[in-house]
C-alpha cells in the first residue's frame, strides 16, 4: 500500500467520527482535524490538511484545484461525509467520494462496507434516492390521468 493521501485520511477520520457519534449529523473542521491527528495514519499532521477539510474535499464548494467529493459542508465550519444524492458543484462530478479499497489500511476497510450498507442507505437498506430523480411524477395528478399532451392541447383550445 502506498502512502495514504490526505483526502483518504480525512474520509477515514470523518467516518470514524460518524460511527462513534451516530446521532450527530455534522462535525466541526477542528473535530475532523483532531481525529486525523489521533489516528496518525501518516505519522502526524501534514501540511495541507486544513485546506483539504475546508475546501479541496468539499463537494458543495467550487473545486480549487481538487475535484473530490469526500465531505459535504453543512455550514461554514461544519462537515459530514458526502452521500450520493447530495448536491455538489458540477465541476466535481467526476471526483471520487470514497477511497479505493486498496488505499485504505486493512484495519479500516470495514468503514467502506459501513458507508455503503448503513451510512448511505435508507432504513430498508436501499441507497438513498437522487433528490432530482425523486421528483419524477410529481404533479401528474394535475391532468387527472389524461395524457399530458392531450391535457395541454385541451387547455390551448380557443387560443388565437
Amino acid at each position: 500500500m502506498r502512502q495514504i493521501t490526505i483526502a483518504d485520511e480525512i474520509w477515514i477520520a470523518t467516518a470514524l467520527l460518524q460511527r462513534e457519534h451516530p446521532n450527530r449529523s455534522e462535525f466541526t473542521v477542528e473535530e475532523i482535524k483532531e481525529h486525523v491527528r489521533r489516528q496518525a495514519l501518516a505519522g502526524g499532521l501534514r501540511a495541507g490538511l486544513d485546506p483539504h477539510i475546508r475546501q479541496h474535499c468539499v463537494a458543495n464548494r467550487p473545486p480549487n484545484p481538487a475535484r473530490l467529493r469526500i465531505l459535504y459542508a453543512t455550514g461554514t465550519r461544519t462537515r459530514r461525509l458526502f452521500r450520493p444524492g447530495d448536491p455538489f458543484d458540477p465541476r466535481r462530478a467526476r471526483g471520487r467520494a470514497i477511497p479505493a479499497e486498496e488505499d485504505v489500511p486493512a484495519q479500516y476497510r470495514y468503514l467502506l462496507t459501513w458507508y455503503h450498507d448503513e451510512y448511505t442507505a435508507t432504513s430498508d437498506g436501499r441507497q438513498q434516492p437522487d433528490p432530482i430523480l425523486a421528483l419524477r411524477g410529481v404533479g401528474k395528478e394535475i391532468w387527472g390521468g389524461e395524457h399530458p399532451d392531450s391535457y395541454v392541447q385541451r387547455l390551448r383550445e380557443g387560443w388565437e
